[in-house]
């Protein structure tokens, strides 16, 4: 059989250039988050099975990558099934690992627990632009804080992070898991069928309100619940403030400190923002994710035409692993989509230390070569990046592949003298 070339489907190889723009990214997200008190921390990369089969998941929990068991404890003879033969998997996102990571250590960790966490995660899922089956996620978290002010910081961070990045113009849409909860018993819905209207709703933005319409009418509600919740989005756009208009709206439904909450974080976050993008209500925002218990957010960007990050609050979740719930919030920024979006820009990296590349011709003497070697060491030594490598003989070719690698100064030594 031969070797393949190409890496699995959905998995990539990275190239010098985007590996500089990767780090680059990186060392503002650390950088960044650090100035608002977040800690690194990591987790291993394979979770157990039923900690990524956890109901925490939603649909990632169908693309696990799952592993088999390893020696004497893989046995397969006879028609072993799916959990004779696998006990781990590669985990999907960094939330669930997280979460075991807080249950086992919260002892060790401050309260609240500000956390950071960078790393590939892996999903059998179908690739598409800006969607791959192993891709680096970004996460911030903060457990322990059951007031508002961990929305508000996890907001502000990232926005900062993403305008130290050079973005602008987007988007952070935001809405609440109670809110969606209200409006569907405001509108007549039963409890047990929210999933399934707030499944339906969630493509609001692709079918309009029409098509909303039609399916939850298709799925057996009645004209008289559908007219009264679709209604509700209706007013809305009529509004001047569309947030105070629903939460009065749903007075009754609605807790008070639901409504009074959600708007504290609209007033703080557009009091201290800047002005490089927008915080929206948007009622049709749902995020699929089963494990969200309040807020809820997500990043559009123009330049993507889709989300490039979102999160919200999971109050229940650290309580699977423990027995008893704690407050926790994240936001995760879409890292793939937004190298895509730099690499596709242009983007160079700033502030880059200069690079030079000194090529020298085979065969020059030992005193040539020393010379070379301690001028390339001075030359680092004061802060440029030099490469030192032999002379193709191609040479214009070689020089022009340097220049695509960022290296703007050449210096070339030959075996008759040095040139300098």
């Amino acid at each position: 059989m031969a070797l393949s070339k190409k890496p699995v489907t959905g998995m990539k190889d990275i190239l010098p250039r985007e590996m500089e723009i990767r780090d680059y990214v990186i060392g503002v997200i650390k950088e960044t988050y650090g100035s608002f008190g977040f800690t690194s921390m990591e987790t291993p990369a394979v979770e157990h099975l039923e900690n990524l089969n956890c109901k925490a998941g939603g649909e990632n929990e169908k693309l696990i990558f799952k592993i088999l068991k390893r020696g004497e404890k893989l046995k397969l003879e006879g028609n072993p099934r799916e959990e004779d033969i696998t006990d781990g998997g590669l985990r999907y996102d960094l939330t669930v690992p997280l979460v075991r990571y807080y249950a086992a250590h919260s002892g060790e960790l401050p309260s609240p627990f500000k956390a950071l966490q960078m790393g590939n995660v892996w999903r059998a899922d179908k690739p598409q632009r800006g969607r791959y089956r192993q891709f680096m996620q970004c996460d911030i978290d903060i457990l322990g804080e059951a007031t508002n002010l961990a929305e508000i910081e996890l907001i502000l961070a990232t926005t900062t992070t993403l305008g130290r990045l050079g973005f602008k113009n987007f988007q952070i849409r935001i809405n609440d898991r109670q809110i969606l909860k209200a409006m569907a018993a405001y509108s007549g819905f039963a409890e047990e069928s929210y999933d399934e209207v707030f499944i339906i709703l969630d493509k609001m933005d692709k079918i309009g309100a029409d098509g909303v319409k039609a399916e939850l009418l298709s799925s057996g509600y009645g004209d008289a619940v559908v007219e009264k919740y679709l209604g509700l989005f209706e007013e809305m756009e009529k509004a001047e403030d569309k947030a105070a208009f629903i939460t009065g709206k749903l007075e009754g439904y609605l807790p008070a400190d639901v409504s009074a909450g959600f708007q504290e974080i609209l007033e703080s976050v557009n009091a201290s923002k800047g002005g490089f993008f927008d915080l929206v209500f948007d009622p049709t925002l749902v995020r699929g994710m089963s494990y969200y218990t309040g807020t809820i957010f997500e990043i559009a960007m123009p330049e993507f035409g889709g989300s490039c990050g979102g999160g919200g609050r999971y109050d229940k979740m650290v309580g699977k692993f423990t027995g008893k719930d704690v407050p926790a919030c994240g936001f995760s920024i879409g890292f793939e989509r937004i190298i895509l979006l730099l690499l596709e820009s242009g983007f160079e990296v700033p502030g880059a230390a200069e690079k030079t590349a000194y090529l020298i011709e085979k065969g020059v003497s030992a005193e040539v070569m020393t010379k070379v070697m301690r001028k390339a060491q001075e030359e680092r030594e004061a802060g440029k990046k030099v490469l030192v490598a032999r002379m193709n003989k191609n040479k214009k070719f070689q020089k022009e592949q340097l220049k695509e690698q960022g290296y703007t100064e050449f210096e070339e030594f030959y075996r008759e003298a040095l040139k300098y």
